[in-house]
């Protein structure tokens, strides 16, 4: 019986497989057989185009999967960026140093005053003696030009109290009739400390004063403006123990 096409009773076609195919001998061949040929042709192709594929491809270093090379090297190239970027001179400028840092010189300016470095100077051998000869003698109160701190460039005349002379100039301290006791831990805070004299003849209105004792100045002779008056001896003891403690 052949495979041709049959015809139902209602005329519709139908058609059947075609017979499988035989054995040498004329049998019919087991489809066990036939799925372990077509298993082995499969198994023989996906082998041929597995390593055609991994013969097309570099290989990589041992001991190393492509993803984890390919991250080390990424990994590398930002290091080595970081440390070219830290090799290189940084352009970004030097803070300032802050006022405690600064080394005031012991120069005077072209008007005659400057600071007197107790740093390196050291306290200055401080007398009394003042003199009504018209010319400024340790004890006195005069007044003269003083140069700002922020700018020494810039200044005003104020009073000062003559402590001392060095060499051919005279140490003063600047006073003020400006009441720093109200704000004196603010003043600390800036370094500066004032210490109380009380009235005198050097201030026409009667207020109290102070000396200032953390920066003491040198002035020229011929830069005292006028004369004011003579503090007594024993507030004028009372500035230069006041000195001595604060330049300890």
């Amino acid at each position: 019986m052949t495979g041709g096409p049959l015809t139902k009773p209602g005329g519709e076609d139908r058609r059947v497989a075609c017979e499988p195919p035989l054995t040498p001998g004329g049998r019919v061949a087991p489809m066990a057989s036939l799925l372990n040929r077509i298993l082995t042709l499969l198994g023989r192709t996906a082998s041929k185009a597995v390593s055609d594929a991994l013969a097309q491809k570099p290989p990589t270093p041992s001991g190393l999967s492509e993803g984890t090379a390919a991250g080390s090297a990424e990994a590398v190239r930002p290091k080595q960026r970081a440390q070219a970027s830290s090799s290189r001179p940084s352009s970004s400028p030097r803070p300032a140093p802050s006022h405690s840092q600064r080394s005031e010189s012991s120069t005077t300016s072209s008007q005659g005053a400057g600071v007197y470095d107790v740093a390196s100077l050291g306290l200055p051998a401080f007398s009394y003696s003042p003199d009504p000869d018209g010319d400024a003698d340790p004890g006195e109160v005069v007044w003269t030009w003083v140069p700002f701190e922020e700018d020494p460039a810039q200044g005003k005349d104020r009073p000062v109290l003559v402590l001392a002379r060095h060499e051919a100039r005279l140490v003063v301290a600047q006073m003020t009739s400006k009441d720093h006791d109200r704000d004196a831990a603010q003043e600390a805070r800036w370094g500066r400390f004032w210490h109380d004299v009380g009235t005198g003849s050097w201030d026409r209105q009667g207020r109290p004063s102070e000396v200032r004792l953390d920066r003491l100045l040198l002035v020229e002779p011929a830069a005292v403006r006028r004369e004011g008056a003579t503090m007594d001896r024993e507030v004028f003891d009372g500035v230069i123990a006041a000195l001595r403690r604060q330049h300890a």
